[in-house]
């Protein structure tokens, strides 16, 4: 008998296929020096975003809860993977287990963030889970901003105030409150970023096609309908969203080092939202859309440097979401867009 592969599979494939070949031709580009220095230093923390946008639309496409302090799971990931990497120095000598290592372990420290504040919320929807995540969002930045971390001979010393952190003569500060961490071994790459987008889509999109994944859309259809033919309603939204933040974590532990130095503001309430506009831009459960989406609209500013246009990054993204909003949301503008498609692919046929 001849096996057919269904819509969705195919759409799996053509998601890892099209995140492939775009490594190969990067690497090609690379390899003929046919990109700037400029542009290549944005490729780690590209594939970073790329990975924190699928990982949000879990939440907020998928799932369909409004989550506004991702970057909050980022920061957890980056600073314990940071700690982890240096930790570890002497027990893992090679610098690709030492990174596989402390991403596992960002990837642990978002799924514990997750846990954290899924379980007293996940039973709020809309605006006050939306309020809450942007709460914890904060709370992590705000401790990060206060926390000093080093390790000598005796072991790990941490502290909320300068006056009560000591460490010996030899050990060595990771993190200096707020001026973050501090001389960072970099050890991310751009293939560790495109692995991890592999991984990425390899969890998000079976999670999808499973039966977890069908009951947790089916909470986002119609939680009352789910409800009553038995689903769990905490069970599954917990999943979800612990999942997405483990994946936010993994990020933010590659994100981190890439760095020499991190500090917490760079997980603020802006990264957040511009996550979430990613997400919005790609398609709300759309997986290839937050894929191009992130990638192309991270290294805009990069491209458009030569047209003095790149500090208005925000307020591009700005005009380009409510035309999006505009559009998705008028069902005449739609039938208009809809009819012109059909005109041209009747002349195509002719």
């Amino acid at each position: 008998m001849k096996k057919t592969i269904n819509k969705t599979s195919l759409n799996g494939f053509i998601n890892y296929g099209m995140v492939i070949a775009a490594y190969a031709v990067i690497q090609l580009l690379i390899g003929g020096k046919l990109i700037s220095n400029s542009l290549q230093s944005l490729l780690v923390p590209a594939c970073c975003y790329i990975v924190m946008t699928v990982s949000l639309n879990l939440t907020v496409g998928i799932l369909g809860e409004l989550s506004l302090g991702h970057a909050g799971f980022m920061s957890l990931g980056a600073f314990s993977g940071i700690v982890s990497s240096i930790l570890l120095q002497d027990v893992i000598p090679s610098p690709l287990l030492r990174l596989a290592a402390a991403m596992v372990i960002g990837a642990l420290a978002g799924a514990l963030g997750g846990l954290v504040v899924g379980v007293p919320v996940l039973r709020l929807q809309g605006d006050y889970l939306a309020i809450v995540t942007l709460a914890f969002g904060q709370i992590i930045k705000n401790i990060i901003m206060v926390l000093y971390v080093g390790v000598d001979e005796k072991g790990l010393h941490m502290a909320v105030k300068a006056d009560s952190f000591y460490l010996s003569d030899t050990g060595t500060v990771i993190i200096k409150g707020p001026m973050g961490a501090v001389g960072v071994t970099k050890l991310a790459s751009f293939t560790a970023g495109f692995l991890l987008i592999m991984v990425t889509l390899l969890v998000v999109q079976n999670l999808v096609n499973s039966r977890a994944g069908r009951a947790i859309m089916a909470l986002r259809d119609n939680r009352i309908a789910a409800e009553s033919v038995g689903i769990n309603v905490t069970k599954y939204k917990l999943m979800a969203f612990v999942i997405s933040a483990a994946l936010a974590g993994s990020a933010g532990a590659l994100f981190g080092l890439n760095y020499s130095s991190t500090v917490a503001s760079k997980f603020d309430f802006n990264a957040s939202i511009l996550v979430l506009v990613f997400v919005v831009l790609g398609g709300l459960g759309s997986i290839r859309g937050s894929i191009i989406a992130a990638a192309l609209l991270y290294v805009l500013p990069e491209l458009l440097r030569g047209f003095d246009i790149a500090e208005y990054r925000m307020l591009i993204y700005a005009i380009i979401l409510i035309l999006v909003m505009l559009i998705t949301n008028n069902p005449a503008i739609q039938n208009f867009i809809n009819a012109k498609f059909k005109k041209k692919r009747k002349g195509a046929v002719k």
